[in-house]
């Protein structure tokens, strides 16, 4: 297995895990949307199928354009969601120390969220930066 297959495999694993806990436990997912967003439930539900298709998109091993596209879905989903995870942070440092989330974990969730967009695009097979291909 080389280091794409294993990349795509682990994202997928994540992104899997993800979808499952939108679906299955949707209410601390509901809390941390913005309020300008309409009807929270609706968009974690749908949220967590998108993560679930593009998890078992990065899998197909047979179909290079269904990873591409798992991959692209995956980063625009990453992109789509980093509003809430703002909204997750702002509503934390709003609460009485102890009961939040310190900015230790936010701030690194935040300034990952660029490297978990590449690593969708890298991992699906959509860029090949910063390795190149072998000449075929």
């Amino acid at each position: 297995m080389n280091r794409r297959d294993l990349s795509r495999t682990v994202l997928a694993l994540l992104y899997g895990l993800a979808g499952i806990l939108h679906v299955a436990a949707p209410h601390p997912f509901i809390g941390i949307v913005p309020h300008w967003v309409p009807q929270p439930a609706l968009v974690v539900l749908l949220t967590g199928l998108a993560e679930l298709a593009g998890a078992i998109g990065l899998l197909q091993s047979r179909s290079l354009a269904l990873r591409r596209a798992a991959g692209w879905g995956l980063a625009a989903y990453a992109l789509c969601v980093w509003p809430a995870n703002v909204q997750h942070m702002l509503l934390d440092l709003a609460k009485p120390d102890g009961e939040e989330l310190p900015l230790a974990y936010h701030i690194p969730r935040l300034a990952f969220q660029p490297v978990l967009i590449w690593w969708a695009l890298w991992a699906g097979g959509a860029i090949d930066w910063p390795w190149k291909r072998p000449p075929a």
